[in-house]
């Protein structure tokens, strides 16, 4: 009777176990089973090759060494010769495992204590391997929990089925947690840690707004409404745009529910984050001047090479557009994914009418005309010498005031300019010491071999050797705020495929690489096969 109460006893605990830790019970048998083994190999030598095996159905220990069959023994305690194999077993050949029964032995304290310490090993083991499997699926979504407690300001929380930490930098400033109360959290990361998974979670993430506004409204939990973009400011305040695959659902008032409930009920959570809720628009303008509310926007001017955009607002509406210590344009240029210049219309104003003094300075030093005569140029859009140097003569001559011969004149004295200014950019292009041979590279300008050889580029092997980067500079962000790194031919108006174009140029020049390389493959015609993919005869 006791040895089958000492194996329902096993069963039980086994049960127990699965049950508090969630995890199977077939795992922790086998940890009892290894714990066994351990502890018989403490009364067998540790040379033995004990296996213990529990039933799972009765309970049953059986207890067995196994041997290596061999041709000759050099180890008793884990190999058996052939002949004495062969009378547990007449078919067991050479390479055979045979195995011995033990009888059953009683564990010191011991024995018994080292096996308790396999088998809290092997659950722990088991435990965080089901808790990872849990939650690195749940990267993404919010969970609920309580808090355990709270160390040097960070959080951790008992979810139920795990513990998660927040960092006191991913809590919301002025936030404070005690033991016991409950805390909503955004999962986004788990990783696997040598003391067992780690989950963290955050407050501060833009994408726990997200979902919060995914919970309080329906029409963005059935995709009818889809978050194109959220901006946070932690605490203080946040933008999010919406929009609507739906012509007859409003995304900016489905969000905002009946009299703000569904919005009050996520500032609430945000321990009263105000959040501006902003229609998305495939238009950047559109939706950069959407972003910028509530000031209001007269005009927009677009740089698209360096994803700048450069807004103009009433004089009056300037600190608005900016907002408290900057915080409105920092969030829409987030939230956008442009950097954005607010001017007003006086200095907008003042700055194009500086453009315009400039421009009729240039065409009355360089072509030897009146004032009038500059202003006028500027005035119809010219920008430069070379503008007016290469225009139809037509269009030059239809400018009111103008004549042909007039035109025909303005267009000789553009180019003599151009001309002398080229030979004065090729005299410092050689007092730099550039090389004659960078001047056959497709795409190089003489006023571009200057600003070369100023940044050392002297050789159509150092051109080779350059990067995009190098030639028209990138931007880097820093903790969200972006950085901009010049190129050396910044200014000039280069697309990032031209700058890479002449870096290419110069290698084909340079030996570095077949000239077959820059021609794209030829596409096969309809119904033909391309070479190398035509079956082999």
């Amino acid at each position: 009777m006791a040895v089958s109460a000492n194996r329902l006893e096993l069963l039980q605990i086994a049960e127990a176990v699965a049950r508090e830790k969630s995890i199977d019970r077939g795992i922790v048998i086998t940890a009892m089973e290894d714990a066994i083994a351990k502890a018989a190999r403490s009364r067998y030598g540790a040379e033995t090759d004990v296996h213990a095996e529990i039933n799972p159905k009765t309970g049953e220990l059986r207890l067995a060494r196994h041997l290596l069959v061999v041709e000759n023994v050099e180890n008793t305690a884990n190999q058996i010769g052939l002949e004495d194999a062969r009378r547990h077993n007449p078919a067991a050949q050479i390479g055979d495992t045979i195995a011995d029964a033990l009888p059953p032995l009683e564990f010191g304290r011991i024995a018994a204590q080292s096996a308790k310490q396999v088998i809290v090993q092997k659950v722990r083991e088991a435990e965080r391997d089901r808790q990872y499997q849990e939650y690195k699926d749940r990267i993404g979504e919010i969970v609920s929990g309580i808090v355990k407690r709270v160390e040097y300001g960070n959080v951790v929380a008992d979810l139920g089925r795990g513990e998660a930490i927040v960092r006191r930098d991913e809590l919301l400033p002025r936030e404070l947690f005690r033991n016991g109360d409950r805390i909503r959290a955004y999962v986004y990361d788990v990783r696997r840690e040598p003391r067992g998974p780690q989950i963290f979670l955050s407050r501060t993430h833009p994408q726990f707004m997200a979902k919060l506004f995914a919970q309080e409204v329906p029409e963005i939990y059935d995709g009818i409404v889809e978050i194109k973009a959220v901006a946070r400011d932690p605490g203080s305040r946040a933008k999010i745009a919406v929009v609507s695959r739906d012509s007859s659902v409003d995304p900016v008032g489905a969000c905002v529910g009946m009299r703000g409930s569904r919005v009050q009920a996520v500032v609430n959570e945000l321990q009263g984050e105000k959040i501006d809720i902003i229609p998305w628009s495939p238009d950047v303008a559109t939706f950069v001047v959407n972003a910028l509310a509530p000031a209001e926007v007269v005009k927009v001017v677009l740089d698209e090479t360096r994803e700048r955009i450069e807004v103009v607002v009433p004089d009056q509406q300037l600190s608005l557009a900016i907002g408290r210590r900057g915080q409105n344009v920092r969030l829409a240029s987030q939230l956008t994914g442009w950097d954005i210049d607010i001017l007003t219309e006086q200095e907008e104003s003042e700055r194009r009418q500086k453009e315009f003094a400039e421009r009729s300075k240039m065409f009355v030093d360089a072509l030897d005309v009146d004032e009038m005569v500059g202003q006028l140029l500027a005035s119809e859009g010219f920008g430069s010498i070379e503008d007016l140097a290469f225009v139809p003569v037509e269009e030059l001559a239809g400018i009111e005031g103008f004549d042909t011969d007039t035109a025909k004149e303005l267009q000789t004295r553009a180019q003599d300019y151009l001309a002398k200014l080229e030979a004065e950019l090729d005299a410092k292009r050689k007092e730099l010491g550039v090389e004659d041979a960078l001047k056959d590279v497709p795409g190089i300008t003489t006023k571009i071999l200057v600003a070369l050889g100023e940044n050392g580029v002297k050789s159509v092997q150092d051109l080779a050797d350059c990067a995009t980067d190098d030639l028209v500079g990138w931007v880097e962000r820093k903790e969200g705020e972006a950085v901009r790194h010049s190129g050396f031919l910044e200014g000039f108006g280069l697309e990032r495929e031209e700058a890479e174009a002449l870096i290419m140029q110069a290698r084909v020049k340079a030996g570095m690489i077949d000239e077959s390389a820059l021609q794209p493959p030829e596409q096969p015609a309809e119904g033909e096969v391309a070479p190398e993919t035509a079956p082999q005869a």
